[in-house]
């Protein structure tokens, strides 16, 4: 009833602001339904969740990739590398539109698309060896399924790793506040993996309060680097050399040992990235701030100033990991499943973790929303739109209706430490000035709003390179599955050259593109960016596509709408747009499609068997554990 009250209030009223508090009950009312009723039905009806069967990560124990790994570890692991960019950036530019259409595609799109997404392919993933996607896909929809899938894949998470280690490397630039923060959970992570696995093994809690007080050191030793005249310079690096040490990272992320390095970070992360949307929760309940941009903004009709395009589709697009993400479904075909000890945990990391995200993209709409609308289409609005000089910019803006000034501008910008914030396009810092306006509101006053904007700056950095690092180890896995139908060695996760050699191939590649953007800022990877939202949602029609067929193969047709329906959505709002930069992609992604229909027609008709390729069963050790 609470839930149903604050969604009516959100969509229902009009003239005058509400309060933010509104959007926090609507989405935690609506999460807990989701995971107590929806997921729970999920995974006893359709996915039939066994806690006797052994998973990937205890029959494949190798101590490099398959490491049962405890659950709130593989919990902070998903949730570190799935919240990338999107739950930040997206609901930030989808705020051009106004807080309604965002805040509803968020809540509804996540609990019946996303977060069940996520779910169906880790489960389906974890009782098949951990295969990957494209793996799954060329053997449950076909062989022709499976090449056009791996090669949109491919072509995706090169693109989307490209772009992530781009605005990493914009957003450290000459920052030693926050290179040196991010520098610093690198050995951090690597003192919580080796503490964990051979110092204290599983001792989880100890391990979890070492890493909070260090990260909490480390934050606060980056204010003192940024303003010591000796040891500032340091982390004071450019574009260049932030991408050469990015690629290095990178490599190192996907070839060294999951245990020690990629799972403790991605934890380790976690505390910030989870604690920190925590004290933002407990600052708009504290402050209880009003959203000053409408419901709905004149700029649905596709005129607006931050993005072209109309509310339908390009809300959902612009969105995209805040509510489902195909990137995701890589993840839980990639590392997750490799790390899951028991079956029954896929639901609370699959489901769980993607309905956390969700909230995240629901806090950056309202770090978005608190802001005078006339602030922010003043700094998301590129210079070509707005014009060149503040007094242009301000009047044009004024011209729409949001009334703001030059002097307006330039006293923001003064308060959170930078030169000016007009055209800082991207989401980014609208992001971080909502934030800090939250945050200076509540805990400190107008005094430390710089503080609370950079410590946002290096936050929005922490979510992204986490997508890097492990988005690196899910392209060596696919480079693997394939190059192992060539040479069965080069398949083979465990085998040494094969990871050196495809780490190597797949950091080759997105470096590629972040070297071109990097030196080349007016075009190279920068023009690729556009495509990541249209991209990403076609990732998800590939993966939908893949665990619908699944589904019907278990003889669970009747359950198809389960994931048949996100799917349907993700084909009318994107995969038939008109759009000649993204026709290769629509047609790899429709002849997946199409395959799958005509493999569900076939099991449907009876003219073959329904059968899956599930690893053979095999009994648990854990059984006597409480799943």
């Amino acid at each position: 009833m609470l839930g149903a009250t604050a969604l009516g209030t959100i969509a229902l009223h009009r003239g005058e602001q509400i309060n933010a508090m509104w959007l926090v009950v609507a989405a935690v009312c609506t999460y807990a339904l989701g995971i107590r009723f929806y997921s729970k039905f999920v995974a006893a009806k359709v996915l039939a969740l066994d806690p006797h069967r052994a998973t990937p990560a205890e029959r494949l124990d190798n101590g490099r990739d398959f490491v049962p790994t405890n659950k709130w570890v593989v919990f902070g692991h998903h949730f570190a590398a799935i919240a990338g960019p999107g739950p930040l950036v997206g609901p930030v530019l989808a705020a051009q539109f106004g807080y309604l259409p965002g805040t509803l595609w968020i809540l509804v799109g996540a609990v019946f698309g996303g977060c069940v997404q996520d779910f169906v392919i880790l489960l389906f993933s974890v009782r098949r060896d951990g295969k990957s996607l494209t793996e799954m896909a060329r053997e449950e929809v076909g062989r022709l399924g499976g090449v056009v899938a791996y090669l949109a894949v491919i072509s995706i998470i090169v693109i989307l790793l490209g772009v992530a280690a781009l605005i990493v490397v914009n957003a450290l630039k000459a920052s030693p506040w926050g290179t040196f923060t991010i520098a610093m959970t690198i050995p951090i992570a690597l003192l919580m993996g080796v503490y964990l696995r051979h110092i204290r093994p599983g001792k989880v809690l100890e391990t979890s309060l070492l890493g909070f007080v260090l990260v909490v050191a480390a934050i606060v030793g980056g204010q003192w680097v940024s303003q010591s005249a000796s040891v500032g310079p340091w982390f004071t690096l450019s574009a260049t050399t932030l991408a050469v040490l990015i690629i290095v990272y990178g490599f190192a992320a996907s070839a060294v040992p999951v245990w020690l390095l990629l799972a403790p970070r991605d934890y380790l992360s976690t505390f910030v990235k989870l604690g920190t949307i925590a004290m933002l929760a407990v600052g708009i309940v504290g402050l209880r701030p009003s959203l000053h941009m409408p419901a709905l903004t004149q700029f649905i009709d596709g005129t607006g100033p931050v993005f072209a395009g109309k509310i339908f589709p390009f809300a959902f697009i612009t969105i995209a990991c805040g509510a489902i993400s195909g990137f995701h479904s890589l993840i839980s075909s990639g590392t997750t499943p490799k790390l899951i000890r028991r079956e029954t945990e896929t639901r609370m990391v699959g489901y769980g973790a993607m309905a956390a995200e969700s909230m995240v993209a629901i806090m950056a709409t309202i770090a978005a929303c608190v802001l005078q609308p006339g602030i922010y289409f003043s700094i998301n609005s590129p210079a070509g739109v707005v014009g060149q000089s503040a007094e242009a910019a301000t009047a044009t803006i004024t011209n729409w209706g949001y009334a703001v000034t030059a002097s307006d501008m330039a006293q923001l910008a003064q308060a959170v430490g930078e030169k000016t914030l007009f055209n800082r396009t991207g989401g980014a810092p609208a992001f971080a000035v909502g934030m800090a306006h939250i945050f200076s509101s509540t805990l400190g006053g107008s005094a430390v709003m710089a503080i609370w904007y950079h410590f946002a700056i290096m936050f929005e950095a922490l979510f992204i390179l986490t997508v890097l690092d492990a988005g690196t180890r899910v392209g060596r896995f696919m480079l693997q599955d394939a190059l192992g139908h060539v040479w069965k060695p080069l398949g083979r996760t465990s085998w040494y050259p094969s990871i050196l050699a495809t780490s190597a191939l797949i950091v080759g590649a997105w470096g590629y593109f972040l070297w071109q953007g990097v030196k080349d800022p007016l075009g190279g990877i920068n023009s690729l960016w556009p495509l990541f939202g249209i991209a990403n949602q076609l990732l998800a029609t590939v993966a939908l596509c893949v665990a619908t067929t699944i589904i019907f193969k278990m003889g669970k047709a009747r359950f198809a709408a389960v994931t048949l329906a996100p799917e349907i959505s993700r084909l009318i709002f994107n995969d038939w747009l008109d759009a000649a930069v993204t026709g290769v992609l629509v047609a790899l992604v429709s002849l997946v499609l199409t395959e799958s229909i005509l493999e569900w027609a076939r099991v449907a008709t009876g003219r073959k068997a329904a059968a899956v390729k599930e690893s053979p069963f095999v009994r648990t050790q854990f059984v006597e554990e409480r799943g």
